[in-house]
Formats: structure tokens, sequence, C-alpha cells
């Protein structure tokens, strides 16, 4: 089992920035891919990026690419998706995710094992 516990949350005005964070504990996720999404109300959980632990490989979705940038630090078991230039449109719970082991970078919801609680982010216009 893999506990993850998201924090960083909170309310920002347009254009702001928020970083958050994604702690790790219980089985080793080196093998893992560990994943950030985001539900708005009314809305389907969405894809935002992916990392594999282990290094390199990355993605984001269309919508974040060039505002948002996902990065781990291995010593604090810990994700991070550092969040730049928000929008009003990235008003919504976001969830940390982690899959594996695997060998893709999965962007769909259930292709995911273990997910945190989620931390609520609210962008004003």
């Amino acid at each position: 089992q893999v506990q993850l516990v998201e924090s960083g949350g909170g309310l920002v005005q347009a254009g702001g920035s928020l970083r958050l964070s994604c702690a790790a504990s219980g089985r080793t996720v080196s093998r893992f891919v560990m994943g950030w999404f985001r539900q708005a109300p009314g809305k389907e959980r969405e894809f935002v990026a992916a990392k594999r632990w282990s290094g390199g490989s990355t993605s984001y979705a269309d919508s974040v690419k060039g505002r948002f940038t996902i990065s781990r630090d291995i010593i604090k078991d810990t994700v991070y998706l550092e969040m730049n230039s928000l929008k009003p449109e990235d008003t919504a719970v976001y969830y940390c995710a982690a899959a594996g082991p695997i060998a893709t970078i999965p962007s769909r919801p259930h292709e995911y094992d273990y997910w945190g609680q989620g931390t609520q982010v609210t962008v004003s216009s």
C-alpha cells in the first residue's frame, strides 16, 4: 500500500503561483509513476501532469504546458506541482496519484492505483 498526502492548496489571484506537495509513504515508489489530476465542480477528473519517480520521463496536459512543473524529492519521498501563471479555469480540487510498477506514463484516472485526499486550489479573477 502507498499512502499519499497532499498539501499546499489555497486561494490565489490570477497570474499568481502555488506549489502543491504530495508526501508518499508505505510501499516504495521507486518504480512508480506519480501523477497529478484535478477535478472542478461538475466536471470529470482530468490529467494534469505525471513523472516517473526514477527520473526522466514527464508528461503534461496541453492546458498546463509551460505553466506547471512536476518534480520530486527522492530524499523526502515527495512530489511537487509548481503552478505558475494561474488562471481562474485552474480552479479545482487537485489530487496526487501513484501508478505502478508500470512502464508507461498513464494519463487516465483508472490507470492509477493510489490516491491522496485532494487539496483545493481556487484562482480568483
